[in-house]
């Protein structure tokens, strides 16, 4: 009788295991961790908001979508061309929240005083191409918004990797600074270089595991950057069955600008190209050294593309 009384009390007493969601490891949440978590308790409370509403019932709201990258993939084109469609509401400037340690802090407050006003039966988009690489910002988005629809574009990885050293060459080239030519960032010891920043960018299998560990494949849609660039029309009519948005955007709203060497947008009678910036021409590499940049990406690609179900035309 008494083994069986203590058997009962320690059963009682036994703690009970909850698994948390999403399930990653078994670790001890941080106390890093721990903070963001009540940081956003606080601030998401719909009563805690101060909404900024206009007279003509347009109000600042959470995004119901956002852009998350990639880096030189063609994140500007995309919202410029899903802004066409007069469901979406886009936010101007990358908003830098979940990445920027100063800006999270501030808490979604702030967020939504980012936003622009819509109203109520539109989308509101951000777009921060940093999003997709930085290892925090799933978690923190899953945490705001767990249906959260996100839009990723990638290009060829070889191509993203020219086209990100080119933004940051012309960008001192500006201010006057020097800066080294690419061959001196993709070359080390005689080597590629897997530790520049660039080529890690571009490693999409890696960065894509992170926010699968949140969000399932088919909140993620992913566009195809080289197809947005030579042919945006189709891309976008997907984008519009992703976010379910009635077919607003159509092919007359797009024309080839034979000066700028890429499509321009249409609205309303209104013509618009994306900025200067946009379509640099790449540096002249070695062709030896190009190919062993696509040779590196080879089996990385591969894995991305078991991990989407889905091949794209890259080297």
């Amino acid at each position: 009788m008494a083994a069986f009384l203590l058997g009962a009390v320690l059963l009682i007493v036994q703690p009970q295991i909850v698994p948390s969601r999403p399930a990653i490891n078994s670790n001890a949440e941080t106390s890093s961790q721990s903070v963001q978590r009540e940081l956003l308790k606080k601030t998401s409370q719909k009563n805690d908001f101060k909404e900024n509403i206009n007279s003509n019932g347009s109000c600042q709201q959470l995004p119901q979508t956002i852009i998350i990258g990639v880096r030189k993939g063609g994140t500007r084109a995309l919202l410029e061309m899903l802004s066409l469609h007069p469901d979406i509401a886009a936010a101007e400037s990358e908003v830098h929240f979940f990445d920027w340690e100063d800006h999270y802090r501030n808490g979604l407050q702030w967020y939504v005083n980012q936003m622009p006003f819509s109203y109520p039966h539109q989308i509101t988009v951000e777009k921060t191409p940093a999003y997709f690489t930085s290892p925090k910002v799933p978690e923190r988005v899953y945490n705001m918004n767990e249906s959260m629809r996100l839009l990723l574009i990638l290009r060829d990885p070889s191509e993203r990797v020219l086209s990100d050293y080119t933004q940051v060459f012309y960008n001192h080239m500006q201010k006057h600074k020097p800066y080294p030519s690419i061959e001196q960032f993709l070359i080390k010891n005689g080597e590629l270089n897997v530790d520049y920043k660039a080529i890690n960018r571009s490693l999409y299998y890696i960065h894509m595991q992170n926010w699968l560990k949140y969000f399932p494949l088919d909140h993620i849609h992913i566009v195809d950057g080289d197809k947005l660039i030579k042919d945006p029309f189709p891309e976008i009519e997907k984008v519009e069955r992703f976010l379910k948005l009635s077919p607003q955007i159509n092919a007359s709203n797009f024309y080839f600008n034979k000066t700028k060497g890429f499509y321009c947008l249409r609205d309303s009678g209104r013509e618009r190209c994306l900025h200067e910036s946009k379509g640099r021409a790449h540096p002249q590499v070695d062709t030896r050294l190009l190919e062993k940049l696509q040779e590196y990406f080879h089996e990385p690609n591969k894995k991305f593309f078991e991990l989407v179900g889905r091949t794209f035309d890259w080297h």
